[in-house]
This record gives C-alpha cells, structure tokens and sequence, in this order.
C-alpha cells in the first residue's frame, strides 16, 4: 500500500497496477516507477514527429522536471503517461506493466492511481471549492460519509479548510491551484502529473505552491511528474531534468548537473535566463588585450557542483594576489551542491596574467576570461 493510501486506507478502490510476485522478479519496481521505451509520437496530418525515441526511467517518489522549448514534445510525453495520448510507436510501463494494451476498465483504474494539475485550474466555477474536490469521488462511486473525510483531510493538507464554502471566483490564482492539487490527489493516486502548474502564478504565490508539492512528495511518496518553461521551478524542486528538443532528448541527469555545466546548447538557452547578463558599463570598455600594466583582467569564474564543498573567497583572493574587485555573481546550493558564478577583475597582482588563470582554475570549475579593462 502507497504512503498515499495510508493516509485514508478506505479511499483506495482501485486495483495496483503491479503485484508481489512481479516485484519478486524485477526488483527495479521499488525504484523505477515510469519507463518509456523507444517511446515515439506522430499527430495526423504532421510529417514531424512529436517525439521520437525516448527511452527514460523516472524514479519512484522522485520529483520529475521535464523542459524544453515551444513544440518540443513536453505536453504529448506527460500525456502519454495516463494514456490521453496514445503513442504511435514505443512503450510506456508502469511498475514495470505496460499500459497500451489497457482496455477501458483498466484505463480508468489507471487514471485514477495518476493525478493531474493543469496550469489554468479547470475548476468548475458553480461550484464550491468542496464540490470541486468532492466531485472525482461523487462520479466514481465512493459512499458520502467517505468522501466528506476524504475532502476535509485533502482541503487540510492544502491549508484551505477555511475556504471550503468559496467558490473559484472568490479565490487568488494560488488558492485556485491548491484546489486544483487537492482534486488530484483524491484516489490517492501514486503518480501527480503537473502541466505548467505555476506558470500563471506570480513567484511569490509559485513559490509556496512549490512548497506543497515539495511537502506531498515528501509526505505521501508521490511521484512527480512537471513540465514548465520556468527554469527557476526546476532549480527549486525537481531532482532529475530531462531537455526535449524537436521531440528528442538532447540531455538528462541530476539537476545540479545539467544546470551546472550543461552540455547541449538548447539547455544552455533555455538557462540563460537564470544567468546575470554582464553589465553594459563593462561591456562598452571590454577589450581583447591590456593597454598597459595596470589594465585589469576580467574573469568569469564558474562553480558547476561538482565538488559538494563551497569554495572558500578567501582561498581565491589569496590566491590571485593583488587587488580583486567582485563585480557580480554568487554561489548557491542546489540539491545541496555549490553552484554559481562570480564575475571578478584582478589588478596589481604579483602573477603573470597567465599564472592568474592556471591559478583561478584551482578555485573555479570553468574560468573564462572575458578581456580587460582600463
């Protein structure tokens, strides 16, 4: 039984998609809940394909990000998952069972084991924040008595037990979207699938629905599965990103890693975002060699995690010698990982502007020099 079923025992109707016996012969089942494989889809009338040869395992309980750029794929490769997309080639196991051959019974059972939050609500607007979170139960049979404890624990978890008499209109767009989390989560579903969730959200009120997710995957061993084109989102919650280009994965890995020395360059534009432009006071006096002994080296210093400790300043300034000036930049942890930049000049050192850059690399991951200036 799911962490998620442990919480109302009763709720949970519907059938596990895997059993003992199976998890006896493929121990990967306690790990890898989501396998797509040689996964490909082609709409009618395109002679593109949407995807094309995915192969992915996403873990058990791990939280998911998946980006990428406009028509790269995102929303068909989560769809595929709960079978609102049916794939042209390829297959898509769940605990290790295949779900294309599902017949309709199955597809429902299935459905109601993956929740789903959608980036504009889809509440029902003359109905009360209890009836739209009530109404999955309502249709799939479930007993009132049931339902009404099953809704008062979910509105709890969200924190809108005060609001259960409100209707959509008379809510923030956060508020909509709690409601929007706690009607996926009625049939305690094992996997929560999130389109876009916090892109009609303004960053303080994204931040806390990141927190409540962060919260339920902790606290009900939820798999999570997001798409968005908010980097910052998958900085702050995800464990494990996948890159989707055209309909291809271009990269994968740990967070800390593709954010922190990514490979392919639709990740790197898709980051860029995140990385402080250089400022156009500098940028005008740029130039490719120094004028005189007392230009000043300009330097761009990359921390990528690859070490797990912060590199000390005091190490790099001691080591640099001379007059350092920090012009921006910043380290910070992801995933518990030291990750940033720091845009820094030298001057007046007592090293050849050679030795300043060998020297720099015992500090940095990358250090990439950017000119000089007078």
């Amino acid at each position: 039984m799911s962490a998620a079923a442990r919480l109302t025992p009763e709720a949970n109707t519907s059938v596990p998609l895997h059993t003992a016996p199976q998890r006896a012969l493929h121990p990967e089942l306690n790990t890898a809940h989501v396998r797509f494989l040689g996964l490909g889809k082609t709409y009618p009338g395109q002679a593109t394909a949407a995807l094309e040869g995915i192969d992915l395992n996403i873990q058990r309980a791990e939280i998911f990000g998946i980006i990428g750029r406009s028509g790269a794929g995102k929303s068909s490769l989560i769809r595929t998952i709960n079978r609102l997309e049916q794939p042209t080639t390829g297959r898509v196991l769940i605990d290790q069972v295949d779900i294309g051959d599902f017949d309709e019974d199955r597809l429902v059972a299935l459905r109601r084991r993956i929740g789903m939050i959608f980036q504009h609500f889809n509440l029902m607007s003359a109905k009360t924040v209890w009836q739209n979170v009530e109404l999955p139960l309502k249709v799939a049979g479930v007993p009132k008595a049931q339902r009404q404890r099953k809704v008062a624990e979910l509105l709890e978890l969200v924190g809108l037990e005060h609001k259960h008499q409100a209707y959509p209109a008379q809510l923030s767009g956060g508020q909509k979207q709690r409601v929007g989390i706690a009607r996926a989560l009625v049939h305690d579903p094992d996997i929560l699938l999130c389109d876009e969730a916090t892109s009609a959200l303004d960053p303080e009120t994204t931040a806390s629905i990141l927190e409540l997710l962060r919260n339920i995957n902790q606290r009900l061993g939820l798999t999570i599965v997001l798409i968005t084109h908010e980097m910052a989102v998958i900085r702050d919650i995800c464990h494990r990103v996948v890159v989707l280009e055209r309909g291809r994965i271009v990269e994968q890995g740990a967070v800390w890693q593709v954010f922190g020395d990514p490979q392919h360059d639709v990740s790197k534009t898709l980051l860029a975002p995140l990385q402080a432009p250089l400022p156009e006071a500098l940028q005008a006096r740029l130039q490719s060699q120094p004028s005189s002994a007392d230009s000043a080296l300009v330097l761009n210093l990359k921390v990528t995690g690859s070490d797990r400790q912060a590199p000390e300043l005091s190490t790099l300034f001691a080591s640099l010698g001379g007059r350092i000036s920090l012009l921006q930049g910043g380290i910070e942890p992801i995933q518990g990982r030291p990750l940033g930049q720091l845009l820094v000049t030298v001057t007046h050192s007592p090293h050849h502007h050679e030795q300043i850059i060998e020297r720099a690399r015992q500090w940095a991951t990358q250090v990439e020099v950017l000119g000089y200036v007078d």
